[in-house]
């Protein structure tokens, strides 16, 4: 009976461990099924967080043409144990498009050749879900005008209250190489802002907040190499144009003689803050050789400047710049835009120069030495053409200037005027009237070449003279005309036996409070001007312009 009883419990025994057996097998397929199944289904999952995550940042329909996803060497049952912790899955997209708002009557917001990134299995399911690091290889960023929807028939837009919300997703860390951004304008019909980023890097300081960059990029005109830190965000998926921007930059050996009329080596550093849309930026730039290619003189410059950089319609303006010409400090304002029906963008600038070197301005605009010094004042508008078309025949300037303490520094045309002071005075043969200073203002405005004198005054002890005319840059012609007016009386110009000759013609000459009072001319060209008397008045009546005396002389030629 004992041991019937004993084969009875034994037998129990072995069943229960055969029954348990049986379960934990049983369980331990259900575990390798179970993970099996979400093994295979983390691909499908990732592709579904990264479309989710880029359609709602973004406010866009998102495309990618294929992604692969590439799990690490560990067991399923492992992953499913340690829920995924520790398990880094490698991502790889490729032509990746954002559309904004889905529309496609415009280039994708977003257009990206390859996007790779790194994930940890086991944050998949936290918030924030973390990214450590993605990169991305050949990016265009189109950046839509502010406030256009779109009216394209295909274009859908996702009513507010249907939106979900922000996805919960930090990314630590983005890295892009060769990138364009483009930043279109409102009106179709202008070029949009381009610029090549070959190098950019995204550090991320939490969810929803700006991120840090450090970014790379090639000016294509003139060409240099721009490096730039600052912060970058958050994105404005409502409107991209308003995402913040901010930083300071440094651009380096940029060649200026890629321009049709100028040269020099640039450099430039500053800082930024707006938004993509609008940026205002300050900062200082120098040429130390800067110089007019047609004069080749190299007069160093320096600059503080305060632009605006309106993203909408590519146009620049410039707040006050202060800036020195080699001893000279001026300021100028203005803007640089693009005219009606120009292919390219125009420079408008209004300068003021409240007391200048006149051979600094001389040296940069003429070639050799320059030929008179002197104290400059100017204010003066200025219409430069696009600097890679011809500068001296396209330039426009229109102003007025004064000259003082101003001496000729060629001796011939420095004999002239100590000439004309000292018979001016009455003392033709006194010889230390010498190296008198001559004082010059006048209304001038330089178009196509040709520089036109509505009024030009110039004085020296003893003598003034009132002209009107024109010189023409292009033939060196000078072509003037007008008054002398002289403190001595005629006969006093003279001296022995001619001074008491012209004594009886004194009271025909003496004139409008003057001594004596004669028409005069200056004509030739500007190395050998010849002075003399005008045989008929040639000055224009006050109500009629001023003749185009350049035109005729061209035509002469």
């Amino acid at each position: 009976m004992r041991c019937l009883q004993a084969l009875g419990d034994m037998s129990r025994k072995k069943k229960f461990w055969i029954i348990g057996a049986g379960l934990a097998g049983a369980a331990v397929v259900a575990l390798l099924i179970t993970a099996s199944i979400l093994a295979k289904r983390w691909e499908p999952y990732i592709r579904a967080q990264a479309v989710d995550y880029l359609s709602q940042r973004f406010d866009s329909n998102v495309q990618i043409e294929a992604i692969r996803v590439t799990l690490p060497h560990v067991s399923a049952m492992r992953m499913l144990l340690t829920h995924g912790r520790g398990a880094i899955a490698r991502v790889a997209a490729v032509n990746v498009l954002l559309r904004h708002h889905g529309r496609r009557d415009v280039a994708p917001m977003f257009a990206m050749k390859r996007v790779a990134f790194e994930v940890d299995l086991g944050t998949l399911f936290q918030v924030p879900k973390v990214v450590h690091l993605v990169s991305v290889e050949g990016m265009d960023a189109t950046i839509p005008p502010k406030g256009e929807w779109p009216k394209s028939k295909a274009v859908t837009v996702v009513p507010p209250e249907s939106k979900p919300k922000q996805p919960k997703v930090l990314i630590e860390q983005v890295t892009i190489e060769n990138a364009r951004l483009v930043i279109l304008p409102k009106d179709t019909a202008k070029n949009p802002l381009r610029f090549d980023i070959h190098r950019l890097r995204l550090q991320s300081v939490g969810v929803n907040t700006a991120m840090k960059y450090d970014a790379a990029l090639t000016n294509a005109v003139p060409p240099g190499e721009i490096l730039s830190q600052g912060k970058f965000g958050p994105w404005n998926a409502a409107e991209p144009g308003d995402t913040a921007l901010t930083g300071d930059y440094d651009f380096e050996k940029a060649d200026l003689g890629v321009f049709s009329g100028i040269a020099g080596i640039l450099r430039s550093t500053g800082s930024f803050e707006g938004t993509l849309d609008s940026i205002n930026a300050r900062g200082e730039a120098t040429v130390p050789d800067f110089r007019l290619k047609r004069a080749g003189n190299k007069v160093p410059l320096k600059t503080n400047f305060q632009v605006l950089v309106d993203g909408t319609n590519g146009n620049t303006v410039l707040q006050p710049v202060v800036a020195i010409l080699g001893s000279t400090k001026f300021q100028t304002s203005g803007a640089v835009i693009k005219r009606e029906g120009a292919r390219r963008r125009s420079i408008l600038l209004d300068v003021k120069m409240p007391k200048g070197d006149l051979s600094d301005l001389l040296k940069l605009a003429m070639k050799g030495t320059p030929f008179m010094t002197g104290q400059l004042k100017m204010n003066m508008k200025i219409d430069l053409p696009p600097l890679n078309e011809d500068m001296r025949e396209r330039l426009i300037l229109d102003g007025k200037f004064e000259i003082s303490d101003g001496r000729f520094m060629r001796p011939k045309f420095q004999d002239e005027i100590d000439t004309l002071s000292r018979r001016g005075q009455g003392q033709p043969n006194n010889k230390t009237i010498d190296e008198v200073v001559s004082g010059m203002k006048g209304n001038l405005r330089l178009d196509k070449e040709i520089v036109t004198f509505r009024n030009l005054s110039f004085d020296v002890p003893g003598a003034g003279v009132a002209m009107k005319g024109n010189y023409d840059l292009n033939g060196d012609v000078l072509d003037f005309h007008g008054t002398l007016k002289l403190k001595a009386h005629i006969s006093q110009t003279m001296s022995g036996w001619k001074r008491w000759v012209l004594m009886p013609a004194d009271p025909f000459f003496a004139k409008d409070g003057a001594g004596t009072l004669l028409h005069v001319q200056v004509v030739g060209n500007a190395d050998a001007p010849k002075f003399g008397l005008d045989h008929g008045d040639k000055e224009p009546k006050p109500e009629e312009p001023a003749p185009d005396r350049g035109e005729a002389n061209r035509k002469a030629r």
